[in-house]
């Protein structure tokens, strides 16, 4: 699979060095408006194109798919481009700033027979999916709590007055979108889509740099504290009648978990490749060599759900973007 980056930030890199440990992904061209940096990652991962205009990248027939890395508020339209252009697309999380971007890119992906994925490591990590077997060793339910807290780089900046990305409503910035995203995933494939949601975020100058996202379900509650303000001990647990899960790593990674019952504790968890991306890369590789349309239309219907969730969350709060309007 020949693939083309958008994006020169430190998540193409993780891309590029996942990329690199398996076989049948192959980048070939990177895409910056910085030429300079534009070349370097280029130089950095021996790929020999470099564009600077994404209307000579589309036009490029060798390029299959398109890894979009762009801001949150591009994403949209360089994935909707990458498709109109026939290249299979893997956008970064969050997929789109609304449910109704996600639709009209899904629709398109499908009329035109092309894959597109979300990249979100959470689902895709081997101690998740081994996490989400023993889930019915704890009984009935009754609490989940997750806390990804990660001090942004980028926050000093904010504060001192500069315009960052990530804290901008105009590029559908905020720690719902970037960090509590990974929360959100970690339970809503576990337990699916929420009765309702609501949102509690510390809000300055329009965006949220924290909050706490509580999600309801029949029977219990899910807390998920996310923030780029301050950082923590990154932990999470589920709790049942008969037990409890314990998440010792960002709901990201999912690095390691250990299962509390009656009968004791253990270890389930595997050692796991370094750069968490791997797993999602090799997944979408494999869905579109087996032209497997309907695993990619499961994951498109669930990420469409996580939208909508998040989109109504972030609305509550009374959070606006430029996509809103």
């Amino acid at each position: 699979m020949k693939i083309a980056t958008i994006g020169t930030s430190f998540i193409t890199e993780w891309f590029l060095s996942a990329a690199a440990k398996i076989d049948n992904a192959q980048p070939i061209a990177v895409y910056s408006r910085n030429e300079a940096k534009g070349k370097a990652l280029a130089e950095q991962f021996q790929i020999d194109k470099v564009y600077t205009d994404l209307d000579s990248m589309w036009n490029d027939d060798e390029i299959e798919c398109v890894y979009v890395a762009s801001p949150n508020s591009l994403h949209y339209q360089h994935a909707r481009a990458a498709l109109k252009a026939g290249k299979h697309v893997i956008c970064e999380k969050p997929f789109t700033s609304t449910a109704e971007e996600l639709k009209e890119l899904s629709e398109l992906a499908k009329a035109k027979h092309l894959f597109l994925f979300e990249a979100i490591v959470t689902i895709h990590m081997p101690n998740y999916l081994s996490l989400k077997e023993k889930l019915s060793e704890l009984g009935d339910i009754k609490m989940v709590q997750c806390n990804f807290s990660q001090y942004s780089s980028r926050y000093d900046k904010f504060k001192a007055g500069e315009t960052v990305n990530v804290f901008d409503p105009k590029f559908s910035g905020g720690a719902l979108m970037d960090i509590n995203i990974y929360n959100l995933h970690f339970v809503m494939n576990l337990f699916g889509k929420p009765k309702d949601v609501n949102y509690y975020p510390n809000i300055t100058k329009g965006i949220d740099t924290s909050g706490v996202l509580i999600l309801s379900y029949d029977g219990f509650q899910a807390v998920c504290v996310g923030c780029k303000d301050t950082k923590s001990h990154n932990i999470s647990q589920i709790q049942g009648e008969k037990g409890y899960i314990t998440l010792n790593s960002e709901t990201s990674r999912c690095a390691n978990f250990s299962l509390t019952t009656g009968d004791g504790t253990i270890l389930p968890a595997v050692k796991q490749e370094d750069i968490a991306l791997y797993y999602e890369i090799k997944d979408f590789i494999k869905i579109i060599e087996d032209q497997d349309y309907d695993a990619c239309e499961a994951l498109l219907n669930y990420s469409n759900d996580v939208m909508e969730v998040l989109e109504q969350a972030r609305k509550k709060a009374g959070i606006i973007f430029a996509a809103d309007q």
